[in-house]
């Protein structure tokens, strides 16, 4: 018997593109990794990647090529971008926890090279200016609202409230503001990322896509060589947005998250599916033997196949066989944050001034809000006149308050996770109210499954908008509207 080995191939003595190799050959050698991974060079690695992945199309290889991308001083825009690349880790500056200079914020070149480059500094200038104003008063606000907890030491106390602080004036930081991002992805990920980042509308997304590709070829120089712009992204955009002007404009939504399609018969489809894996039986015979059985024994399934679990139990798969969209409205800051959510299908509208934005109640019993008011009203004003010249540039000048629509479709276990993620305690008022009107629109149609998501005992949307003071949607009544 031969003996078994589990081991790393050190990525400080090998090339990404030679472990991809090493990874590769497996299939045709009989040796084991490290010996072909010994046995190659750069220049071997990259003959074979050039006649199998880009010659034959065998582009699996490129995955086990990895490489760890520092992003600096990029736009949050441009981060949105970024970020689209479904099969990669990301982990970002946060606007919780580090209170941002006045001059972190990018002027695109699109808008440096127009009449417009003068009125946009002095406007987001003033969306920071406002934003630091806004600190302390509002700090003292929360104070008021959060008092320190019993056990709590004096340190965590200031740390929650500087958080909720902050939570409230990010409202006012605009797409422009700079961000970090670190990234791990693969190669293959990563090349239909720059494919897309090329094509992208905006400048600053094509000069980093260029960037990152200069950097990676030093690492990847066969994998990523053939990384350019994408006619069909290109195109088909450019014709979309043609048929959509066809598209009659409704009446502005009111309310925040509604459960546009769902699957009436989808605890039958579980249970079902669950049992499907055990019996040489095909899934219409599961399906007619779920939709017979007794609803005792339709409980009883779904507690052994989702009961019990604890906090960190990722639930069974089957659970992806359910799947929900959702019509949302949010402020451009909670979609920020659930964009990460990239498992599930997001499609999101372009930034606009169409909806209105959230003025947090801390700002106005922090006396802030006719100061906010105007800060944000300049921006969106600009917006609108510089839209016709510079095209999707002008979002980089709307900030955080502003409302956008997205359209989601996620199965029940992204689901799960988002709704027992986003919903705790330690989430973003915005995003939490998202997140618990998502369950409860799951839970009005499909209680049983619902029950067992892990968020029974979570505040719902309206108390988490009252406890924590925060405009989460425009069906509250701290909004104002856009003519």
């Amino acid at each position: 018997m031969r003996e078994r080995r589990i081991y790393l191939l050190d990525p400080r003595r090998y090339r990404p593109e030679v472990i991809a190799v090493a990874f590769a050959k497996t299939s045709r050698s009989p040796e084991p990794f490290d010996v072909i991974a010994e046995s190659l060079s750069e220049e071997t690695a990259s003959q074979f990647h050039e006649k199998w992945v880009v010659g034959y199309g065998h582009a699996s290889v490129a995955e086990h090529a990895v490489l760890h991308i520092a992003f600096e001083n990029i736009s949050r825009l441009a981060a949105e971008a970024i970020e689209g690349v479904r099969l990669a880790s990301f982990t970002e500056k946060s606007t919780r926890f580090q209170i941002l200079d006045r001059e972190s914020f990018y002027v695109p070149p699109e808008i440096a090279a127009s009449p417009f480059q003068d009125a946009y500094r002095a406007v987001v200038e003033r969306l920071f200016e406002t934003y630091h104003a806004a600190l302390e008063p509002v700090g003292r606000v929360v104070e008021a609202w959060f008092p320190r907890r019993p056990e709590e030491s004096e340190k965590a106390y200031r740390t929650r409230l500087r958080i909720r602080a902050m939570d409230v004036c990010r409202y006012l930081l605009p797409t422009a503001t700079l961000t970090n991002i670190g990234m791990t992805v693969n190669a293959r990920a990563l090349e239909h990322g720059l494919r897309k980042w090329l094509s992208h509308p905006l400048e600053e997304v094509r000069e980093i896509a260029r960037a990152v590709k200069a950097a990676a070829l030093q690492e990847v120089p066969t994998l990523l060589k053939y990384a350019e712009p994408n006619a069909y992204l290109q195109t088909s955009t450019a014709r979309l947005q043609e048929w959509a002007q066809a598209l009659p404009e409704g009446p502005v939504p009111r309310d925040g998250v509604r459960l546009v399609s769902w699957d009436p018969d989808a605890e039958v489809r579980f249970i079902a599916a669950c049992v499907y894996r055990f019996r040489a039986v095909s899934f219409e015979e599961a399906l007619a033997w779920a939709r017979g059985i007794r609803p005792e024994d339709r409980r009883g399934i779904l507690e052994d196949a989702l009961g019990g679990r604890s906090p960190f139990d990722i639930p069974v798969r089957e659970l992806e066989h359910i799947v929900y969209t959702f019509d949302c409205l949010m402020d451009e800051g909670a979609y920020y944050d659930l964009k990460r959510h990239r498992m599930m299908t997001q499609t999101p509208q372009v930034l606009t001034t169409a909806y209105g934005y959230a003025i947090p109640r801390a700002i106005e019993e922090a006396g802030m809000g006719a100061r906010y008011r105007a800060a944000v009203e300049a921006a969106m004003a600009l917006w609108e006149a510089m839209r016709p010249a510079v095209g999707e540039a002008a979002a980089y000048v709307l900030p955080n308050a502003v409302y956008r629509r997205v359209l989601m479709t996620m199965n029940l276990r992204e689901a799960y996770h988002l709704c027992r993620l986003r919903g705790g305690p330690n989430g973003h008022f915005a995003y939490r109210y998202i997140a618990m009107r998502i369950y409860e629109a799951i839970r009005a149609v499909h209680p049983t499954l619902a029950a067992y998501m892990g968020c029974e005992g979570y505040p719902s949307p309206g108390e988490i908008a009252a406890q924590f003071g925060g405009v989460a949607h425009q069906e509250e009544a701290h909004v104002v509207e856009r003519s």
